[in-house]
Formats: structure tokens, C-alpha cells, sequence
């Protein structure tokens, strides 16, 4: 049957909020808004600042919710429990899987428990635990474990480094993942649904692929096609849907990986509502793979009008 804009009904785009991420979370609200608006949704935006935009949710009259919140508060399971609490159909995964997905120490553990390859790491939670931490090996990487777009994150490469990179991630989050370092090629695969787009590779100037080189510096290279041969994207592909479905991710999300000297691959993070700015790399996949944005943002949103919504 083919899909109306009336069939949605009333939608609410979230975006906004309080995380470190809001910048980010406008500009994908925004473009979501108007690529709903282009197709006939009647659609509204919501910046979810406070308990106002539950109250506004709850007695205006909506049908379904799109998520456009990035970081705590909007990804990590705490905004789908509202919705799930006053009966509302959203995009992307569930409560589980958020906040598994907005977690990247229980992210990797969830790996490892089913076999699936992610760099060794350590979780640390008081500055004297960082020796147990620098016996991995430097170089490491040091970052917020509830923390997106690479907020936070910093190579380093000795004691004294470790301990300055781990107070600053401290300031941004109680929990600080420290992991060894994989020297190789970074890769994302964006999922829509049941399948995974095609491999985007990420190439930047940058150390490493920090915030600035994710939305700030414009020489930050991305390939799609990403150049690997069929057999390989095929594999790398088939790992992330691996690696998705473990952490009970649904609808749509983004895995990022490293692919190292022997061409080995390495799970480094999930992303469960991933950005959809003029930099983000869901949109680029969807191009890829035939879908325009407008394509992309109608497709994420039918799946609210799927069976798990209908009980």
C-alpha cells in the first residue's frame, strides 16, 4: 500500500534539548522538519528544553514522534521511555537500545559477550585506576562514555597526557572510557531499516575524527563508494547489522569501525539517532543507495507505522 502524508497524521519533531550535542540536534531538527513539511506532513518542531515540551506532547493532539535529539536526554532511552509512557509511535530504537547505544563501555561489552571484534578498554572511574588503564599499551584514546560526535575524545600517548585527557573528559561525564588505539582506516555504515547503506570511509587532517573535523573544518574528506572491493564492503557491512541488532538497535543508526593494517575490522562505537546536517554521513549513504533526503526522512518515519506500534 503506498504511504500518504495523511497517514501519519500529526508529527512532532524533537530536537534541541540540553546535551552537548543541541547545536547539532537543531540543525537536524530543522532539516527534518522541512523535509516533512516539502512532503505534506503536518509536522512541528519541538525544542525540547524542559517538562514542557512532555506537557505540549501529551495534550496536543499528536500522532507519532520523530526524533532528532542527539547526546543524553534525547538518545540514550530516557526520552523514548516518555513516549512509550504516553503511547506515542517514534523513530529509531527503543528504550534498550538507546541507552545501550548512547553507552559506549556497555556498547562494547554487549560486543564482546557475543564474540564481535572492539578494541580493548578500560572504565574510569577514579584518576588512581589510570595505571590499570595505561597497561593497555599507548597509544590510547581517551573519551566520555556518554558522549556523541566525538565530544571530548583525545589521543594520547604517555602517563601525563592520559591523566590531563582524563580529567578533561571528566568534566563532561563521570564515566571515562579509555581504549587502545587502532592504527588504521575509519569507516561508518548507516542503517535504514533492515539493510546497511553503503560504507562511507572518513579520511580528515585531523588526529583523529574529532567534533571540529566532524562539523567545523570542510577538508574532511568522505568516499562513498569507499573503495573497498565488493567482498570486503559485503563483509563490513553484514558486521554492522551484526552489531546493531546486538545492542537491540531499530529503525535506523550508524556504526562506526576501523578497518586496521591487515584489514582487520574494529567496532568502535553506535550511534542510534544519527546527525542529519548538511555534514552528516546517514544522508550521504541514503544518496548513495538512491534515496534523497527527503526519500530518507519519509522512510525513517514510516517505520512508526509499523507492527510494534500497532498493539
Amino acid at each position: 500500500m503506498t504511504l500518504r502524508a495523511a497517514d501519519f497524521g500529526r508529527v512532532a519533531v524533537l530536537y534541541g534539548g540540553a546535551s552537548a550535542e543541541r547545536e547539532v540536534s537543531l540543525n537536524s531538527g530543522a532539516g527534518v522538519l522541512a523535509a516533512l513539511r516539502r512532503q505534506g506532513v503536518q509536522a512541528e518542531g519541538l525544542d525540547v528544553t524542559g517538562a514542557e515540551a512532555l506537557r505540549r506532547l501529551s495534550g496536543g493532539g499528536f500522532d507519532r514522534v520523530f526524533v532528532a535529539l542527539h547526546g543524553r536526554g534525547g538518545e540514550d532511552g530516557t526520552m523514548q521511555g516518555a513516549l512509550e509512557g504516553l503511547g506515542l509511535p517514534y523513530t529509531g530504537s527503543g528504550v534498550l537500545g538507546s541507552a545501550l547505544g548512547m553507552d559506549k563501555y556497555r556498547t562494547k561489552l554487549v560486543w564482546q559477550g557475543a564474540g564481535l571484534p572492539t578494541p580493548a578498554s578500560r572504565l574510569v572511574l577514579h584518576e588512581d585506576r589510570l595505571a590499570d588503564a595505561a597497561g593497555l599499551g599507548f597509544p590510547l584514546i581517551v573519551k566520555p562514555a556518554h558522549e556523541g560526535s566525538s565530544i571530548g575524545i583525545r589521543r594520547v600517548n604517555d602517563g601525563a597526557q592520559l591523566a590531563a585527557a582524563w580529567r578533561a573528559a571528566r568534566a563532561l561525564d563521570a564515566a571515562v572510557l579509555v581504549e587502545k588505539w587502532i592504527q588504521g582506516r575509519e569507516y561508518t555504515v548507516a542503517i535504514l531499516g533492515p539493510r546497511a547503506l553503503p560504507v562511507i570511509e572518513v579520511e580528515t587532517s585531523h588526529e583523529l575524527f574529532d567534533y571540529a573535523a566532524k562539523y567545523q573544518d570542510n577538508s574532511t574528506l568522505y568516499r562513498c563508494p569507499c573503495g573497498l572491493g565488493e567482498t570486503q564492503e559485503a563483509a563490513v557491512r553484514a558486521l554492522a547489522l551484526e552489531a546493531f541488532a546486538a545492542i537491540d538497535g531499530g529503525g535506523w543508526g550508524r556504526v562506526d569501525l576501523l578497518l586496521d593494517a591487515e584489514a582487520r575490522p574494529w567496532l568502535i562505537e553506535v550511534n542510534t539517532i544519527p546527525g542529519m546536517t548538511d555534514h552528516s554521513l546517514l544522508p550521504m549513504a541514503a544518496r548513495e543507495a538512491g534515496l534523497d533526503y527527503d526519500q530518507l526522512v519519509w522512510a525513517i518515519l514510516a517505520a512508526t507505522l509499523e507492527d510494534r506500534w500497532s498493539a
